[in-house]
């Protein structure tokens, strides 16, 4: 008769009335009518496994709570009856039954935990009448399977860790009593396996899986962690021996439950953010204590939240982390790694870097889809040898280059958060971390997201830490203001011409520190020239990982505090304009589409006095004799003040000149005014510190998209150039954001014969060649692997050498790193803007600021020419930078060195020599 006949409840409720009937004279004899031993534990077992369906599902409809409690009191009264039968036949070694004791305490857990009897859940008069009536009968049964479970002896061990989870459970059920009877009985098992193997790890390990679970489906709770550590500290006073193994499992399953509770509390709540920082938290305990598979587990529960929000560069960051833990080759896939039909370690890797490499092209992170790219290929052309994966993962790497000089790519802002107060859970409170906002996001909207993730918090207006008074408040406080991201240059880009596109990707990404300046007032303050007293209180805030990374957010763990002095602060300010000039006449070199409004802007805020008063104040307040005397230990910082102002006119020059190119004929007269300003700036600032010359920017573009002002990067930058955050990127008005097509340069193509596929056909066959692919990985497992023949590859490898160094010979061309281009920079003139090798002058300056000049500038300075963009650029595109008046001789060198440039860019052979 199945569960879903008519008549099952009444059946049950026959077989309850008989039971209930019976008393011990009763059952007594109906067990002696069992003939043998093995029909009686046939009998038990069935038995058991009887009434552990129908606790497990009622037939009874579930508000018939009194038919409920009376089959529970009378199955109970029948288990302790049967459970007296095991002791007196079945637990002795030569009849000790392993399966049937293991069916009654699975029997036993399934009762006391049944819904039916959580009396928690029940209304006070509810659970006041069910404890009057029946008492808690989970007690009664905990109380009965410890017992049990001690009578074992050594037999124990045959349940480890079998019995560990169903026991676990048993304890999480949120009664004082029965907690503190069974607790005990993990320290149990720990005796028992120390005995047998000097160590308790199965249990451990067991007892972490078991958690886990456990925890995240409802159960325990802080006083369950509490009663764990102190019962279990208790058990260990009276074995020494066992002490430090014991109070190092305490506190590893004492902070796996403080994050498991803080997990299972975030998961019920609407802030996704929450959930992400404590799987987050979940995922590096479970990396730090080994347990891989758990580990794996969270990693994946972490995509999922990305994905649902399209953080795409964090979820692949967070694949990336499993990706890591295979290898290239072809053992078996762990049962938690097997994923659809990957078989190999091999397999999985390579479908994992496809999948990590199509999130970051959507998140627009391609440097770090280039890197995969390249491990991708090694393994397509030196260990497989899959030429049309190759092929295929070659193209994706040139689209991807192509992305990067061409698409447009905004700079995400990145704001400081304190979470300040009682009020906030453990992970948050009391502690800073930093934001990193999406896309075009401005501060008062990721505010607004913010304080509707925590609607009962009061908003901090100010950007210092709060005091005690705000910290141990039982309120919730929340800070939020934007900081300033911290380049890092990659040491390969170090001290080489790096184009915007590239440079501008590093200003922020891969950043784990950031600047907040903070302008304080020290002194007396001039009311005409407030820079004199302007002072900038600076922190810097460290996080714990770079950005971006598997979050959006990082906590700051150190926090630094700095004092600039107003001198200081002028030049930061000063280098950043010239900084951000230099940025926008690159841009506007490269493409003739961007607007010319941002230019326009930047360019009158310079050189009107009437807009922002220009450097003036900076002369009014730090170039006088007063200061001089003051200050005589500032005298290189006003020189580089000096030097800044004098490289801004030539800037300033040239960004006119090419908004007089641009410049609409209604926006005529604005231009006329600003032309007329920037006349009278350069006559008074070419008189007070000199003359700086840039090379000609006239009909100088390249076919490549890149700029005639190649910057010369220097190892040392500024944060001031970081700062500029108003000025931004102008936009575009084509709708993907990318640069206008580009003339591809015309080279010889080949012929294809009428049997092979055309390139209008390569899209069609992309999916057979997919289809290819895919039974290719699958048959990598069986392939057979050609041996290795040491003796011939090493004759050919020497072969190769020879005719290699006897081509570079030929070719005057030396092996990498045989020959190291050295670019000397002189460190008093870092103020010198980012411009491509062209001789420079300084006419009309005073004398003595001549001279110290000449001092200064005496070390030269190699930077590329301008015909860079050639073939033998690398052999002969260094010269020397001297800082002096122009020579007939220099003159001449120059046009020798571009009429070769241009001669060499127009032969074939040379063409061909090109790394780009």
């Amino acid at each position: 008769m199945g569960r879903e006949h008519a008549l099952i409840s009444r059946v049950v409720a026959c077989m309850t009335a008989t039971l209930s009937q019976m008393d011990d004279r009763h059952y007594s004899r109906y067990l002696e009518t069992f003939s043998g031993t093995t029909d009686l534990v046939d009998f038990l077992m069935e038995t058991f496994l009887l009434f552990k369906e129908l606790i497990g599902k009622h037939v009874y409809p579930s508000d018939w709570m009194a038919m409920i409690m009376v089959q529970n009191r009378v199955f109970l009264r029948a288990i302790n009856t049967y459970a007296d039968t095991m002791n007196l036949k079945f637990l002795n070694n030569n009849d000790f039954e392993v399966q049937l004791w293991n069916n009654y305490f699975h029997l036993a857990v399934a009762f006391i935990t049944q819904e039916s009897l959580q009396l928690q859940h029940f209304s006070p008069t509810k659970r006041n009448k069910i404890l009057a009536k029946y008492g808690d009968m989970r007690r009664l049964i905990g109380f009965a399977t410890r017992d049990m479970w001690y009578k074992l002896g050594g037999n124990k061990i045959c349940f480890i860790p079998g019995m560990v989870g169903p026991i676990l459970e048993m304890t999480l059920i949120p009664e004082e009593e029965l907690r503190r009877a069974t607790i005990p009985i993990f320290f149990d098992m720990m005796q028992c396996e120390h005995k047998l193997s000097t160590h308790f790890q199965k249990f451990e390990n067991e007892i972490i899986l078991k958690l886990d679970h456990e925890v995240e489906g409802g159960g325990g709770d802080e006083r369950y962690m509490e009663l764990l550590e102190t019962i279990l500290l208790e058990c260990v006073v009276e074995h020494p021996l066992l002490r430090p193994e014991v109070e190092h499992f305490v506190d590893l399953v004492k902070g796996l439950l403080v994050r498991l509770l803080d997990y299972r509390t975030v998961m019920s709540d609407d802030s996704r953010n929450n959930r992400m920082s404590c799987t987050v938290n979940l995922l590096n305990f479970y990396k730090d204590i080994n347990r891989e598979g758990m580990y794996i587990r969270y990693l994946y529960k972490l995509r999922d939240l990305h994905m649902a929000v399209e953080n795409y560069t964090e979820a692949a960051y967070t694949l990336l982390l499993h990706s890591r833990l295979l290898k290239w080759s072809e053992d078996q896939c762990s049962p938690q790694f097997e994923l659809r039909s990957c078989q190999t370690q091999r397999q999985q890797k390579e479908n994992l870097y496809e999948t990590i490499i199509g999130y970051f092209d959507k998140g627009k992170m391609w440097e770090e889809a280039i890197t995969l790219c390249k491990e991708l290929a090694d393994q397509y052309e030196m260990e497989v040898f899959e030429y049309e994966l190759l092929s295929q993962s070659l193209k994706q790497q040139a689209r991807f280059y192509e992305n990067i000089m061409t698409i447009l790519r905004p700079k995400p802002d990145y704001f400081a958060v304190g979470y300040y107060g009682q009020g906030y859970p453990p992970f948050l409170r009391n502690k800073v971390f930093i934001h990193r906002g999406k896309e075009y996001e401005r501060r008062e909207d990721f505010q607004n997201q913010l304080m509707s993730q925590f609607p009962s918090a009061v908003r901090l207006n100010i950007t210092t830490m709060p005091g005690d008074d705000v910290r141990l408040s039982p309120l919730q406080y929340i800070q939020c203001f934007t900081v300033q991201p911290v380049l890092e240059i990659p040491s390969r880009l170090k001290s080489k011409p790096v184009p915007d596109q590239i440079i501008n990707f590093y200003k922020s990404n891969y950043v784990q520190r950031f600047h907040y300046s903070r302008p304080v007032r020290k002194g007396p303050v001039d009311p005409s020239n407030e820079f004199v007293s302007m002072w900038i209180e600076r922190t810097t805030f460290t996080t714990v990982y770079k950005l971006p990374g598997i979050l959006r957010w990082f906590e700051a763990t150190d926090m630094k505090h700095t004092t600039i002095s107003p001198l200081e602060n002028a030049i930061e300010t000063m280098q950043s304009t010239n900084d951000k000039i230099l940025t926008l006449i690159n841009q506007y070199q490269a493409d003739d589409a961007l607007p010319i409004n941002p230019l326009s802007m930047l360019l009158n805020g310079i050189v009107d006095p009437a807009v922002m008063g220009g450097f003036a104040k900076y002369e009014k307040a730090f170039f006088t004799e007063e200061y001089n005397l003051q200050h005589p230990e500032d005298r290189e910082k006003l020189d580089s003040l000096k030097d800044l102002i004098a490289w801004q006119i030539p800037l300033l020059g040239g960004g006119i000149s090419l908004h007089g190119k641009r410049v609409t004929d209604d926006l005529r007269p604005f231009h006329e005014r600003m032309e007329e300003c920037f006349k009278h700036m350069r006559k008074k600032v070419e008189k007070e510190y000199g003359v700086r010359e840039l090379p000609d920017m006239d009909g100088r573009k390249s076919s490549r998209p890149r700029s005639v002002l190649r910057s010369f990067r220097q190892s040392v930058i500024s944060i001031s150039s970081l700062q500029g955050s108003e000025c931004g990127t102008p936009t575009k008005p084509y709708p993907d954001g990318g640069l206008p097509d580009m003339a591809a340069p015309q080279t010889p193509t080949l012929q294809r014969s009428s049997g092979s596929v055309s390139m209008g056909d390569e899209g069609g066959a992309e999916g057979e060649v997919k289809l290819r692919n895919s039974k290719r990985r699958r048959k990598r497992s069986s392939m057979i692997f050609i041996p290795e023949e040491r003796d011939r590859t090493n004759t050919l490898d020497s072969k190769w050498l020879s005719k290699k160094q006897e081509f570079r010979s030929d070719t005057n061309l030396s092996e990498p790193g045989a020959q190291e281009n050295v670019f000397l920079t002189n460190a008093n003139s870092r103020s010198l803007p980012a411009i491509t090798g062209q001789s420079l002058s300084v006419a009309n300056g005073s004398e003595e600021a001549e001279s110290s000049r000449f001092r200064r500038d005496s070390k030269s300075m190699s930077v590329c020419l301008p015909g860079d963009r050639t073939a033998d650029r690398r052999s002969k595109g260094v010269i020397n930078l001297l800082f002096g008046t122009k020579s007939n001789k220099s003159e001449q060198q120059s046009n020798k060195s571009e009429q070769q440039s241009n001669k060499s860019s127009t032969d074939p052979s040379n063409r061909k020599a090109s790394h780009f």
